[in-house]
């Protein structure tokens, strides 16, 4: 027979049994309602995002065409400049005449509904008449077409511009015949605002690493980060609106001309740097020692003297 203390003992025991299962169902309640609890948060989180995503895709399709629509005129000849039977084939009769241009416009769809105008030869040679005041060196595919055989640029070497195109297409990943197309336009916008060329490429590496289609979270645009509601006198005066941004030979002429103000305003390319990246005091966060650092880089392998 079982003395006091070992039926006290077995008491106990049972006791601490049972709290210890108590317990342990205590956690796995909580755990199950905790898991419980994530899942249908994470469940309700996945309800919002493909809610959003369900709401913003229209509009993303809207921009995707917009940006598609701007990358086949780009590569048209003459750029930007589309003759009015060009945009009238395209979006219909009166577009032309709009003046938001594109804005607004439903564009006529192919057979496979793709929004890819139908240009017929008409088409073709009004927008060949439309250029005749187009510059030489805005007209991109046929630069891009000229610098696929040989890249020749008045006042240097053709070892030199190959070099350079070289340095600019292995650096920044960029197919060397638009790299070609970007120096000779570089070279016959920077000669004529009497700025450094290779100066101009330099910011260009800054600012967008040669890529045309690139914005900040502040607004600016293309291969020189314009900021297009700034300067839209700067497009007008060139016949364009702030849409030709993204444009790479109309950018770089914008671009030119803000960074020639510039530098002609604070009397040095130090200062003028300074002002074309915003710098309201006396520091520009490290922007002209990049730019002159890529400068100097520039020069070196191109074997081109850094003018001025």
């Amino acid at each position: 027979m079982a003395g006091p203390d070992i039926v006290d003992n077995h008491m106990i025991s049972g006791n601490a049994s049972g709290a210890a299962l108590r317990i342990s169902l205590r956690r796995i309640f909580q755990h199950t309602a905790e898991v419980l609890r994530l899942g249908t948060s994470y469940l309700g989180l996945a309800v919002l995002v493909s809610a959003v995503l369900i709401a913003s895709v229209p509009p993303l399709r809207g921009q995707a065409q917009q940006l598609h629509e701007l990358a086949v005129a780009a590569l048209q000849p003459g750029g930007l400049r589309m003759s009015a039977a060009y945009l009238d084939a395209a979006y219909g009769d009166g577009a032309a005449g709009r003046a938001d241009g594109l804005s607004g416009v439903q564009p006529v769809t192919t057979a496979d509904g793709l929004p890819w105008p139908i240009l017929t030869e008409e088409d073709l040679a009004a927008a060949q008449e439309g250029m005749a005041d187009v510059p030489e060196h805005l007209q991109f595919t046929q630069v891009l077409a000229k610098s696929e055989q040989q890249l020749n640029i008045p006042g240097i070497t053709a070892t030199q511009a190959e070099a350079l195109r070289s340095y600019i297409a292995r650096k920044y990943r960029v197919a060397k015949s638009a790299a070609g197309a970007l120096i000779a336009t570089v070279f016959t916008v920077g000669r004529e605002m009497e700025l450094d060329p290779q100066l101009l490429l330099a910011v260009i590496a800054i600012e967008s690493r040669y890529n045309p289609f690139a914005e900040s979270h502040m607004g600016a645009q293309g291969l020189m980060q314009v900021m297009t509601r700034v300067h839209k006198d700067k497009f007008a005066a060139l016949g364009e609106g702030p849409l030709a941004a993204l444009h790479p030979l109309v950018n770089i002429q914008v671009g030119s001309k803000i960074l020639y103000d510039c530098i002609k305003r604070r009397g040095s390319i130090d200062g003028g740097l300074a002002c074309y990246v915003g710098a309201t005091g006396p520091s520009d966060g490290g922007y002209g020692a990049k730019v002159k650092a890529e400068w100097r880089r520039i020069a070196l392998a191109s074997g081109i003297p850094i003018e001025g």
